[in-house]
């Protein structure tokens, strides 16, 4: 790793769940000397995450990176460290309505606000005073929450995905990983060609797609992995290691 090498690609965005985390939450020695590699390299390395800046802020500074990036599925951008440069809010009708929804039907919700990660035990009337950029709702009963899906599909006015089986995650309309990478992409003056894109489940899809290249990870839902164009290691085996090692640089 210490003679310099052309990268392939200019960007890549991590999601992190299930992706750079391993199941213990951690981020490997490996990974991390890879992810190092290609910043010596010139690879600008970003987070492409549905978490907000309350609980991925630590991981940010682990690696010390000066980097953009793209939080709460797109709806949260941040320039680089401590410089916030786009927020996109859902109206705050819908979130009443949204909470309406999971309190009547008994399941769990949560909802990231600029002020705070705010779930059910949490939340007062005073929440819906501030501005949510994204809001969740979970259940263990999958048939509900289908749906659930379906009938916030048909108000049209929302962006609907998961993270995992159990959860669906709300943001205004048109707000994705994608639409926040294509953002990064112009702070930085590149195509979304130059991308490459991790992911592992249904918030990472439509960026894995419109990536130069997406990778899904071994552990990865099985959607995800028919629409990616490669397939990595699992999160615990340093499947992102392995991808930039490969894809970005052409090690083998």
């Amino acid at each position: 790793m210490n003679l310099p090498v052309v990268a392939k690609y200019k960007l890549i965005a991590i999601d992190l769940d299930g992706t750079l985390l391993t199941d213990g939450k951690t981020i490997t020695d490996e990974t991390k000397r890879w992810l190092r590699y290609a910043e010596e390299q010139g690879v600008t390395v970003i987070f492409s995450t549905g978490r907000g800046m309350q609980t991925a802020e630590a991981y940010w500074k682990e690696l010390a990176l000066r980097s953009p990036m793209v939080m709460l599925n797109g709806a949260e951008i941040w320039s680089g460290p401590g410089k916030l440069h786009k927020r996109t809010f859902l109206p705050r009708e819908a979130v009443r309505r949204l909470h309406g929804i999971a309190v009547d039907r008994g399941e769990w919700y949560w909802g990231y606000s600029a002020e705070s990660l705010t779930g059910r035990e949490g939340w007062t009337p005073e929440m819906f005073e501030r501005d949510w950029m994204k809001f969740g709702i979970g259940s263990a009963d999958l048939r509900r929450l289908e749906e659930i899906r379906q009938d916030l599909e048909s108000w049209g006015t929302l962006e609907i995905t998961r993270s995992a089986p159990t959860n669906l995650e709300i943001s205004a309309k048109g707000v994705s990983k994608e639409s926040g990478v294509r953002e990064v992409c112009k702070l930085v003056g590149i195509d979304m060609q130059h991308v490459m894109a991790i992911g592992d489940h249904h918030n990472d899809m439509r960026l894995l797609q419109a990536a130069g290249l997406g990778v899904a990870m071994g552990n990865a839902d099985e959607q995800v992995k028919a629409i990616a164009r490669a397939v990595t290691a699992t999160n615990n085996e340093e499947g992102v290691a392995q991808a930039i090692r490969k894809y970005v640089f052409g090690f083998e």
